[in-house]
């Protein structure tokens, strides 16, 4: 019985203490996510790009991919801003764990065992902002396809550092309907090599 009542203390203690950092992560990230509307700006692409795909009339379709142009160059734009400003973070505070688990403090305890998301932030602004400029000429529909790609990951990566992998990646499935190794295979080839490297998954 006393065995018990300990690991259910200690299991409590965990618990608790997981959910105090993970607060304070989400409010660091939400500190500076909350200057810009990026969010916003997801949320018009995602329902622009259904919007366009559902469109009988070639030119409607035409009108609202170019309507749709004007957001993914805000988006970017906005999100390269937040990134130089997250940059300036000090390292200690912006490691994420690679472990299975999501141990309490686990960036701190076990730094090899860590990227850092400030790095990871870069390699996503950069396929955004690539995905958006289009230099491979894409078709719109495949175009809208790379973009939302890399928009996943880089909500996958905020969830990690504010959670867990496990638990990003369940959230994306929730949401999106697919998961974090589909998405992964979608974003562009320079995205997923770079990404790969620096998460090790």
């Amino acid at each position: 019985m006393e065995i018990f009542s300990l690991v259910l203390l200690l299991a409590v203690g965990i618990y608790l203490l997981k959910k105090s950092e993970q607060r304070k992560r989400i409010a660091l990230l939400g500190s500076y996510l909350g200057h810009y509307q990026i969010e916003k700006l997801m949320e018009t692409l995602a329902d622009g790009y259904l919007r366009a795909l559902g469109e009988d009339d070639p030119e409607r379709r035409e009108q609202i991919w170019r309507y749709l142009d004007t957001a993914e160059t805000q988006l970017c734009q906005q999100f390269n801003q937040f990134c130089a400003e997250f940059s300036r973070l000090d390292a200690a505070d912006t490691r994420v764990s690679t472990l299975a688990l999501g141990v309490p403090y686990a960036a701190k305890l076990f730094p090899n065992a860590t990227f850092d998301l400030r790095k990871a932030l870069a390699i996503h602004a950069h396929g955004l902002t690539q995905a958006a400029n289009n230099p491979l000429h894409r078709t719109p529909k495949d175009k809208a396809f790379t973009l939302s790609a890399e928009l996943f990951l880089m909500q996958h990566t905020c969830h990690w550092f504010c959670n867990s992998k496990a638990v990003a990646s369940a959230r994306l499935m929730a949401r999106h309907q697919t998961t974090h190794a589909q998405v992964l295979a979608s974003v562009a080839p320079e995205t997923r090599s770079a990404y790969q490297v620096l998460t090790g998954s």
